[in-house]
């Protein structure tokens, strides 16, 4: 597995586009949400795109971004079709954290978890806050990693 992390300005062209290929097949395609997928926070100087390859396939991806002043988010986590099952959902999620780490130091994680990845993400140490809500016709759940517990 091999990991890379960019910035929007560090992407070429061909990373660019397999990246936004697999959101869209994922996101948009698979799970039938018509939804605006590209936003500005994915060029903002302190968004980092986290990206797991096997050989020159993008398998698994997780966009990291600064959310406030104090908060981090994780989002856009993906793991392509042909590479699920293989257990790629936690290094990625662990991958993401540790980038959170590095580049926005004492912030809490947070994200926005389809409701029934709620157990997966709690076995990170991420805790639901709030209610649970409908985001794109699909139950979401609110969850924090804080970082005085980690």
């Amino acid at each position: 597995m091999l990991w890379q992390v960019n910035t929007f300005s560090q992407l070429d062209t061909n990373t660019l586009f397999d990246l936004l290929k697999a959101r869209v097949d994922v996101f948009v395609v698979e799970q039938q949400c018509a939804y605006p997928e590209l936003d500005e926070v994915d060029r903002q100087p302190d968004t980092f795109h986290v990206m797991a390859y096997e050989g020159q396939s993008l398998c698994a991806y997780a966009r990291v971004y600064r959310k406030s002043q104090s908060e981090c988010a994780i989002g856009r986590v993906l793991v392509l079709p042909n590479a699920r099952g293989r257990g790629l959902a936690n290094p990625l999620m662990l991958k993401a954290t540790e980038v959170c780490n590095i580049h926005f130091g004492d912030h809490d994680v947070v994200l926005s978890a389809q409701t029934y990845l709620l157990k997966f993400y709690q076995s990170l140490g991420f805790v639901a806050e709030g209610e649970e809500y409908l985001e794109d016709g699909i139950p979401h759940q609110d969850m924090r990693l804080n970082t005085a517990l980690k």
